[in-house]
């Protein structure tokens, strides 16, 4: 996820408007924290974007 970047928002703004920590941003841009629906959502929201275009799912089970 680098929609804060793209659109020139700090993690910190993005974290407010979300209502996480600026550290919860960090973690979901560094790919070590996958948020739940309701935040992801929340998330893309914020930049006027679908979950789809903002997340990538990458199912690693095998089938």
């Amino acid at each position: 996820m680098t929609e804060s970047a793209e659109h020139e928002w700090s993690q910190a703004k993005l974290a407010a408007v979300v209502g996480v920590t600026r550290q919860t941003i960090n973690s979901i841009e560094k790919g070590r924290y996958h948020p739940n629906l309701r935040l992801a959502f929340k998330i893309a929201r914020a930049f006027g974007k679908l979950v789809e275009e903002v997340f990538l799912y990458e199912d690693h089970s095998a089938v």
